[in-house]
């Protein structure tokens, strides 16, 4: 299927691995041109190039950490100025480190905010005035399923990510008349980096082999595999296709029938 969003300017944030890259990659085979952060510019730059090798598209790397506010603005200038104005954006962060209200000291809170809900913000924002111009626009958040279904042990996600996700959709209403999309994706079990790390952390704290955790959290997939980052990818590209221009508002699971719930 042709997505109609070949040669449309697409930005993903921290994208160098992971979640992040998967959407970058996919979105780079649909011919997009495809701008990339990551807080060192070598891995940003080596992700870029092998995109760009294995796709043929046009593809940047940048230096940014998307938990400061400069970064974001020298990020979004440095995109205008080698491609141009993200029609695309996809907006992706780590996660702030695990614990529980028992755990986390309170200075964390700010710093979870900053990097996990603030960033997509000031993203937006960043990005809204061109596509409202343009009277075209698809915007894409990674957020979690944990703000269906708060995962224990990740108090600060669960509460930024929750509120990321009011925001979105209430940014969804408001600029749904523009012609501009804003969705969100809900990862499940993905193996990524950010889940070896919560894997050893759990080991830790449990007494456990790695290897014995990593297979606990099989059990509770239905469909008894972890979710690859391509396949994640493909999902972010059909939001940001043309077919798409009716989502939005939405929180779509990818997450292999993890959640348990109706709604």
């Amino acid at each position: 299927m042709d997505l109609g969003i070949k040669g449309k300017i697409a930005l993903v944030t921290a994208a160098s691995r992971g979640l992040g890259r998967g959407c970058a990659q996919q979105l780079a085979a649909e011919g997009c041109r495809v701008a990339i952060c990551a807080r060192g510019p070598e891995a940003a730059e080596q992700a870029a190039a092998e995109m760009a090798a294995s796709t043929g598209a046009d593809v940047k790397g940048f230096a940014a950490d998307v938990g400061r506010v400069d970064d974001i603005d020298a990020l979004l200038t440095g995109v205008r100025a080698s491609l141009g104005d993200p029609d695309i954006l996809v907006t992706n962060a780590g996660g702030p480190p695990p614990g529980t209200f028992a755990s986390t000291s309170i200075e964390h809170y700010d710093g979870a905010l900053r990097l996990t809900l603030m960033s997509a913000v000031h993203l937006i924002r960043g990005v809204m005035p061109a596509m409202q111009a343009k009277g075209w626009g698809r915007i894409i958040a990674i957020t979690s399923i944990s703000v269906k279904q708060p995962i224990g042990n990740l108090l600060l996600s669960n509460m930024a990510r929750a509120g990321l996700t009011g925001f979105l959709k209430t940014v969804a209403t408001e600029v749904a008349p523009a012609g501009i999309t804003v969705n969100a994706l809900l990862p499940g079990i993905h193996r990524t980096s950010r889940v070896d790390q919560l894997v050893e952390d759990r080991a830790a704290r449990e007494n456990k082999s790695s290897e014995a955790v990593y297979q606990e959290m099989m059990a509770t997939i239905p469909s008894n595999q972890m979710g690859d980052a391509a396949d994640f990818g493909a999902a972010a590209a059909f939001l940001a296709s043309a077919q798409a221009r009716y989502i939005t508002g939405q929180n779509l699971l990818v997450d292999g029938g993890s959640y348990k719930g109706l709604l």
